[in-house]
């Protein structure tokens, strides 16, 4: 059984960053055998960027410092600058990167409704039928699976193939900070959702509860220069295979595990139901870790949760999220439950 606070008693349902390594992280990060990564001579890291591009089907892949880092890589080496970038209007790339992207890669994101966590292939084809009137040209499309805003909601894998047809040689990213939760709740392979994606990218240290770290995977020459990118945004590292030892372990002994935090997930999404039957939370739409509701005074909601132990975070005005993690068991769910049953 897994722990169900913090050090504090707090039931910490803000986000899966919350996350703290395992026993096994610790140990193994502890004993790890390093080197210098910018030169390319740290054995950890470099075991831990074949693990992952096998796992997503690609030829190589790069140990970066978050998953921003990631998508901020992918942007600045897919797309021209001054192209267009096809998006959903509330993916990560689009809200929760301080803009990054106009700073870093000038781009222009050109965002698409997602109220579903999916927009088709018809916006892509949209796009690239205006280039004949006058408009910018699209030079990517990025996707993120699971989407996290509409609740943790996957791509098919029908879809992702659809959408990648439609862009017909324009490059593909996926933003897959939660692509292993798409995995265990599809049954897909992450390789088979990534097949269709030039790049690729997963988080480390959310729900895998790896202390930090993203893994950015895709062809050998697009990887090759992304540690030049990576160096101009400030993020090459040294000694690291010390963390990189906690993503090996997050690999192989995590990920299987999801399915636990996917179940608990459910029943908060109950839990909400039955208090605000018409919040827009429905439980057999939540298939991974992410339960998000509307409210109309998510100050007051967050602050009666806290006083019952809970901690839960808002990801839009009168948007509330909860998100289980290895760190949430099932007490600390029915703790939850009870709080929300409680609301005023």
């Amino acid at each position: 059984m897994t722990s169900s606070s913090g050090d504090d008693g707090l039931v910490d349902l803000r986000s899966d960053t919350v996350t703290r390594p395992t026993p096994e992280m610790r140990r193994a990060m502890a004993e790890a055998e390093v080197g210098d990564d910018g030169y390319g001579e740290d054995p950890t890291v470099a075991a831990l960027e074949a693990a992952y591009a096998e796992r997503v089907g690609k030829e190589a892949a790069v140990f970066v410092p978050s998953g921003t880092m990631a998508n901020q890589i992918a942007l600045r080496l897919l797309c021209p600058a001054g192209s267009l970038v096809v998006v959903g209007r509330r993916q990560h790339v689009v809200l929760y990167e301080a803009g990054a992207a106009a700073q870093n890669a000038g781009v222009q994101l050109h965002p698409v409704d997602d109220e579903d966590g999916t927009f088709p292939a018809e916006a892509v084809l949209s796009v690239r039928r205006a280039v004949a009137h006058h408009q910018p040209a699209p030079g990517l499309v990025c996707v993120e699976q699971t989407h996290m805003p509409s609740g943790g909601r996957l791509w098919s894998l029908a879809a992702l193939e659809e959408l990648a047809r439609a862009a017909d040689g324009i490059p593909l990213h996926m933003d897959g900070a939660r692509l292993f939760n798409a995995e265990v709740a599809s049954g897909v392979p992450a390789a088979e959702f990534a097949k269709s994606a030039t790049t690729v990218m997963s988080c480390l240290s959310k729900g895998l509860c790896a202390p930090v770290g993203s893994v950015l995977a895709g062809p050998a020459d697009v990887i090759a220069e992304s540690r030049v990118v990576r160096q101009r945004l400030g993020g090459a590292m040294r000694q690291v295979g010390v963390v990189a030892a906690a993503g090996l372990v997050a690999l192989g002994t995590m990920v299987e595990r999801l399915a636990e935090d996917h179940d608990r997930a459910r029943r908060l999404a109950t839990a909400v139901a039955e208090r605000w039957p018409d919040a827009g939370c429905q439980p057999e739409d939540v298939a991974t870790n992410i339960v998000v509701f509307r409210h109309a005074d998510t100050e007051a909601l967050l602050a009666h949760l806290r006083l019952h132990g809970v901690l839960a975070g808002t990801i839009a005005p009168g948007v509330v999220r909860l998100v289980t993690h290895h760190d949430v068991d099932d007490h600390a769910v029915e703790q939850a439950a009870k709080a929300l049953a409680a609301t005023p």
